[in-house]
């Protein structure tokens, strides 16, 4: 059979597009036996992170503390915001596209190989991804679960320390609609013997249960490990290691510290192949970036950037923007997908907001701005107070952000939140300028 053959990373990009008929197919057969056929063999010790919320920021750290303490790390995050190529990191730095070619057509020679194995745009990503890590010489592979975990395509890889962050409730209708039942999605990245560790402070009880039933090692927040800290600094301790006169993370955000601690449980359980030693963990929170995660961009109006998109994240960034202090007018920038539970995650901020400019967005997935202008609207009419906030929508994030920029006065501040499409949009031409007109 004649293999495809592709001279760019975009054009392997739309031949992955084309393969599979379902975005998402929740499935581990037909990507365990391309993965079986690759023969991919990794050396470095493998960490795997799911959860609802806190899953990128959790990464970003474990990247930041083990390259501060010396080691070359593999990551593999998702979704991007502009580039493929943010989805894989090796040695800190993006991947270039002209690397990753190869490694797609490692894939497609073994989909090929034999009987034709059709793969979704994420499983032949991944493997890629994957292969590329097998030849980089790592110290340490971190890889984000994409959707649950049991049937999601980063399963077919054994880590030796499974990390669960934040449980709530998103694609309930592949996860369920309990906490419960989604725990019980995330757990089966738990591996017999291994470590598992969890940094949800309240814990649905089937991940307790999970652990015990496969066998795993399981450290929970406030039992295995705890943190506290005053204004200044804080500290950490686990099983058998202590750091203390710690920075708080770069990161920004209410739950941060719970993500924080988390890692170091990881950290902990990795100490006889991988030490790390307490300066490598200041300097790495201390230094860790992530774009798109409460991210603030000082200007004129202040903008805030977050991918929050569901009910929890929504909820959090809530909490977040109240501290921030005063600003005497708020601009929301909002697109989200149409299978999110869009009131819940309005709710909480719909208080907050003077103005809304609602945006389209390039994915059919996608709710249009009329109907989230009819969702707003509602949230409105369900809120307490009488709010008198205005209402626009517009063709793209881009364009939605331009038309805040021209009603925003220099003291007030724009949030651009919801989906990674909506926040990716504002990036795509770089950093916006946020000069306000009314400052100039």
């Amino acid at each position: 059979m004649t293999i495809t053959t592709h001279p760019t990373l975009d054009a392997w990009l739309e031949h992955a597009e084309r393969l599979h008929g379902q975005t998402i197919d929740m499935t581990l057969e037909r990507v365990r036996c391309v993965f079986q056929r690759m023969q991919l063999r990794f050396d470095a010790p493998i960490v795997s992170v799911a959860g609802t919320n806190g899953k990128g920021s959790s990464c970003a750290m474990l990247e930041a503390v083990a390259t501060h303490a010396g080691y070359r790390v593999g990551l593999h995050i998702k979704p991007h915001l502009v580039d493929f190529v943010e989805r894989c990191r090796i040695g800190g730095q993006n991947i270039a596209p002209d690397a990753l070619v190869p490694h797609f057509e490692r894939v497609e020679r073994a989909r090929c190989e034999g009987t034709e194995v059709s793969l979704s745009y994420f499983e032949f990503t991944l493997l890629a991804i994957l292969s590329a890590f097998a030849e980089a010489k790592l110290d340490l592979i971190v890889l984000e679960v994409g959707l649950g975990g049991r049937l999601d395509a980063v399963n077919i890889v054994d880590a030796d320390v499974a990390l669960i962050t934040s449980i709530d409730l998103d694609h309930t209708a592949y996860l369920g609609n309990t906490r419960d039942a989604v725990a019980w999605e995330k757990a089966h990245i738990m591996r017999p013997g291994a470590v598992a560790v969890v940094s949800d402070p309240a814990p649905p009880p089937t991940l307790s249960q999970y652990a015990l039933q496969v066998g795993a090692d399981l450290r929970l927040a406030a039992r295995d490990f705890h943190h506290q800290g005053d204004r200044q600094q804080w500290s950490w301790r686990g099983r058998a290691k202590a750091f203390h006169g710690l920075a708080y993370p770069a990161l920004r955000g209410a739950n941060q510290l719970l993500n924080a601690a988390g890692v170091l449980a990881v950290f902990e359980a990795l100490h006889g192949r991988l030490p790390v030693a307490a300066q490598a963990v200041r300097t790495g929170l201390a230094n860790v970036t992530l774009p798109g995660r409460f991210q603030i961009i000082a200007g004129q109006p202040t903008l805030v950037l977050d991918v929050a998109h569901n009910p929890h994240a929504a909820a959090t960034l809530a909490v977040n923007l109240d501290q921030m202090g005063f600003y005497p007018r708020t601009h929301a920038v909002f697109g989200a997908m149409a299978d999110k539970d869009l009131q819940g995650l309005l709710k909480p901020l719909v208080p907050l907001m003077d103005a809304w400019y609602l945006c389209d967005l390039p994915i059919s997935r996608a709710a249009s701005a009329v109907d989230l202008q009819a969702t707003v609207l509602a949230c409105k009419r369900d809120a307490k107070a009488t709010l008198q906030a205005t209402i626009s929508t517009h063709a793209k994030p881009s364009l939605a952000l331009r038309e805040a920029l021209a009603h925003a006065d220099p003291a007030d501040r724009i949030v651009v939140f919801g989906s990674f499409y909506t926040v990716g949009g504002v990036l795509q031409d770089g950093w916006p300028r946020t000069a306000a007109v009314h400052g100039a």
